[in-house]
């Protein structure tokens, strides 16, 4: 693959980018409208925690890190027992952030085309990557439009990640 450096660095640069959005409104979220019935915290846990669901390369054995649950897998819509606060989700979407970094830097040819299988998906690696760009930007529009709508503000658009050092 002639040129495996640069097609990894553009997937990175939009994946990160995309966490990057992300971050920016949550961190824009002021604390009285963090956890009310618009569920601006809730929006940013699901989509936080279907990243982290969707960067599992064996989506059988992935587990969240604590404190965080596998509530967004019960089919009655459950949330989780408490509100996460924005340190608590920044600080799981940076878990995100280095899974991304590290699953993304190292894909090849062949890792590209492994499937991700679960009960009801069955892409290739690189097709449940797009998937999740897909999934956190649509999530980012929701809080974007919620900042909008409650302090008439909104972060700016990330053309491209932020660096990341290596770990």
């Amino acid at each position: 693959m002639d040129n495996s450096t640069s097609i990894k660095d553009a997937i990175w640069s939009q994946f990160g980018g995309s966490l990057d959005m992300l971050e920016n409104a949550i961190t824009m979220c002021p604390d009285e409208h963090w956890d009310t019935t618009l569920n601006f915290w809730y929006t940013s846990y699901h989509c936080i925690f279907w990243t982290d669901y969707y960067l599992s390369t064996e989506p059988g054995k992935f587990e969240p890190p604590a404190p965080f649950t596998f509530s967004e897998f019960d089919p009655t819509g459950k949330k989780p027992d408490r509100t996460f606060n924005k340190t608590e989700l920044i600080g799981y979407l940076e878990y995100c952030r280095q899974k991304a970094y590290q699953l993304i830097s190292g894909l090849t040819v062949e890792k590209l085309n492994n499937r991700w299988i679960n009960d009801y998906k069955n892409f290739s690696l690189l097709e449940i990557l797009f998937y999740n760009v897909r999934h956190i930007q649509h999530h980012v529009a929701q809080l974007n439009l919620l900042l909008r709508q409650t302090i008439n503000n909104a972060p700016t658009w990330v053309g491209q990640a932020k660096k990341i050092e290596d770990n």
